[in-house]
This record gives structure tokens, C-alpha cells and sequence, in this order.
């Protein structure tokens, strides 16, 4: 199975591209909805020992939590290690069932994907890019952010340019959705290849 991983920094349009993946049928895995998920269930309770008052009615409450650990490395730490070993856990139940079906092709959505190490379990990776101003305007017309959140939040990430050096394959998001999506399939048909010789050595 060719495991295919999908990154891209804030604003550049990585669930778009993701959404045409899965539109092509590709098994999709995306960390952030499992993040979703486990800030609504099993996260939650460890998450409010760690830093009372941050859930609500059972649930992490998104942006009181954000308003404790954005700006405190320490704290994201703190939250990374609660987290990090959950969506793992989903990821590699989902590499299993994907491969029990016999999925020749899986894409792991992944936002930090080159800053925790995951590009190291995938074959290729595919990075998302846009232009800069592109990217901020998108990121700026969210509601409730400011450029105090941009900066912490893209500070977390690798620059777009290093992402770019190091990917397989990207997918600028500059140009429109359609030319967004001739991208995807073009990866596709060679992903597809890469694959097929993957399969040809034995390799899983």
C-alpha cells in the first residue's frame, strides 16, 4: 500500500485538496477531524486536568484552550503529549482497515506532517501551496483571527519554502479549484506508477 502524505501550512488550502483526493476515491485519513472528534470525547477530560476551565459541557472549548497554550511552547507541549498519542492510534487503525480492504493508495492529511516526523512513514508527500498574500488574506478573513494568532500559529509551522524544497509533489491553490484539481490528478496518474513498482518489489 502507497502511503501518500498531505501537507501544507495555514491558509494554503490543504482540506480543499484533500476533499478532491477523496473525491478520486482515495482513502483520506485527516488528523485534524480526528483531533475534532477526540476534543468532543476522550481528549476532553485529560485536557481540562491539564489546564482547567478549558472544556465546556464535556468538550474542549477550542478558543479558551488556544488562549492558554498558543503563546506558551511549554503548554503545547503539555497538550501534544495528551494528543499526539491518540491520533496516532487513530491514524494507524486506519492504515490497518485501509489495507484489509486492499486500498493500493492512502493520503494522511496531516498539518504538521514534516515538523513531527510523519513524513518518515510516508512514500511520497504531496505539499499544498498558495502565494503568500493569498495565504494571508484567506487566513485574515477567518472569523476571529488576528494578526497575533497568525504570527503564533505560523510560527509553529516550517516556511512554505522549506516545505516546498522538500515535497514529492505540490499543489498550488493559487490558480482556482479546477486547476487545483488537474493537479490532484495528475499526481494521481503518477503516484499511480510509483505504486504499481512499489507493488512489483514487495513492498508494503
Amino acid at each position: 500500500m502507497f502511503i501518500l502524505g498531505l501537507t501544507g501550512s495555514l491558509g494554503m488550502g490543504k482540506s480543499t485538496t484533500a476533499r478532491f483526493f477523496a473525491e478520486e476515491g482515495i482513502p483520506v485519513h485527516d488528523a485534524d477531524a480526528v483531533v475534532h472528534r477526540l476534543y468532543e470525547g476522550e481528549a476532553a477530560p485529560l485536557i481540562e486536568a491539564a489546564f482547567p476551565g478549558t472544556t465546556r459541557d464535556g468538550k474542549v472549548d477550542r478558543a479558551r484552550l488556544a488562549e492558554r497554550v498558543l503563546v506558551d511552547p511549554a503548554a503545547i507541549e503539555k497538550l501534544e503529549s495528551i494528543v499526539h498519542p491518540m491520533v496516532a492510534a487513530a491514524r494507524d487503525r486506519f492504515l490497518a482497515e485501509a489495507e484489509r480492504q486492499g486500498a493500493e493508495i492512502v493520503v494522511l492529511d496531516v498539518p504538521l506532517l514534516y515538523e513531527t516526523g510523519g513524513d518518515a512513514r510516508c512514500d511520497a508527500v504531496v505539499v499544498v501551496s498558495a502565494p503568500a498574500q493569498t495565504q494571508r488574506e484567506r487566513i485574515l478573513a477567518r472569523p476571529g483571527m488576528t494578526e497575533a494568532k497568525l504570527a503564533a500559529m505560523l510560527a509553529k509551522q516550517l516556511p512554505d519554502a522549506e516545505k516546498r524544497a522538500r515535497a514529492d509533489f505540490i499543489v498550488d491553490t493559487g490558480h482556482g479549484l479546477e486547476a487545483a484539481r488537474r493537479q490532484v490528478r495528475e499526481i494521481l496518474a503518477r503516484v499511480r506508477m510509483m505504486a504499481s513498482r512499489k507493488g512489483a518489489r514487495g513492498g508494503k
